[in-house]
């Protein structure tokens, strides 16, 4: 084996700690960062400032059709929530292989730490994820090491297996004190993650699964903005929550897609998507709903519109109470 390595990095702190430790004992180490719509690690992590102080490359790959596709149907199942959390690790250290093989390198480092996660981070499903990504014994997972079975470029001597570590456990205080001893600043704290792993934003992914079978990215992007709204199987409504989510809603329409809007009263801009149009009189209501509209009054009329067109008067609504959407509520 050469004295190359391939490290997948997310920029946090213990990928980055991983890197170090293998840095330390003279390996070269290229990077590897995945984003996807849920999780794009550039953002709030210092990525390239971590490569630029450890004199090393940064490839950065997006990950989308494919992994709507593990999203869809997941061999391993999902953890808590819409987290594909096995069947992810394995596309990624598919596409991790690919690259090594591409730039050379002989094996893989990540900062996975034995037990930090509850469905990914166990002995036996890490073995798993290796087996079916077809890198089996190239996984080096240095913070954890002396707990794992030795890797090819620990039994090749490549790597001095002594000079790995043995952390275990959710607890982040080792970490933080092999950074100290490194003197490493520049990392990001333990925040945010997987918008999959999030309760309600999950609940949002598991209706367009259901009755968007083959959404896009512009789809999923909408599921992290405003109050969500399921009217009928073919039909749903996003209600804007300030000016920043009402100009967001109004970048991310499609053809199609209509808008609602108080004609008389200041209030959200409603965005309805969906071929049933026999419940546009209930997507009014939501948005009289929202409004500075009073309460009970008739003839609230809201506008219905397509973003380019003239405003039209396509509704009169009574405001309703809270009550009677909220069985809507998504």
């Amino acid at each position: 084996m050469n004295r190359k390595a391939l490290a997948l990095l997310s920029g946090g702190l213990d990928s980055t700690l991983a890197i170090k430790c293998i840095l330390e004992q003279g390996i070269e180490v290229k990077a590897l960062n995945f984003i996807t719509p849920f999780f794009s690690s550039k953002i709030g992590y210092k990525i390239d400032e971590i490569c630029s102080e450890f004199g090393i490359e940064l490839k950065v790959v997006a990950l989308v059709e494919e992994y709507f596709e593990i999203i869809k149907h997941p061999k391993y199942g999902y953890g808590s929530n819409m987290n594909p959390c096995i069947d992810c690790k394995i596309l990624m250290f598919k596409k991790a292989k690919e690259y090594m093989e591409e730039i050379g390198a002989s094996f893989i480092i990540t900062g996975e730490v034995l037990g930090q996660r509850p469905m990914s981070q166990r002995k036996n499903t890490m073995k798993t994820i290796d087996k079916e990504a077809g890198l089996e014994w190239l996984v080096l997972r240095p913070l954890s090491a002396k707990l794992l079975d030795p890797t090819i470029s620990e039994i090749e001597g490549v790597v001095d297996r002594e000079k790995l570590l043995a952390f275990c456990g959710r607890s982040r205080k080792p970490q933080f004190a092999l950074a100290k001893d490194y003197n490493l600043k520049n990392y990001s704290w333990p925040a945010g993650g997987c918008l999959l792993t999030d309760p309600e934003f999950a609940k949002r992914m598991r209706d367009l699964v259901k009755h968007t079978p083959f959404f896009t990215i512009n789809d999923v992007e909408l599921l992290k903005i405003g109050r969500h709204f399921r009217l009928s199987e073919g039909a749903k409504v996003i209600v804007g929550r300030d000016k920043i989510e009402n100009e967001r809603l109004l970048e991310l329409r499609k053809n199609g897609d209509l808008f609602l809007e108080t004609r008389d009263y200041l209030g959200p801009i409603v965005l309805f998507r969906g071929k049933d149009k026999n419940v546009l009189e209930q997507a009014g209501k939501i948005t009289a709903r929202y409004s500075d509209a009073p309460p009970l009054k008739e003839h609230i009329v809201v506008s219905l519109w397509e973003e380019g067109s003239n405003k039209k008067e396509g509704l009169i609504v009574v405001k309703t109470d809270k009550k009677e959407i909220e069985s809507y509520r998504i």
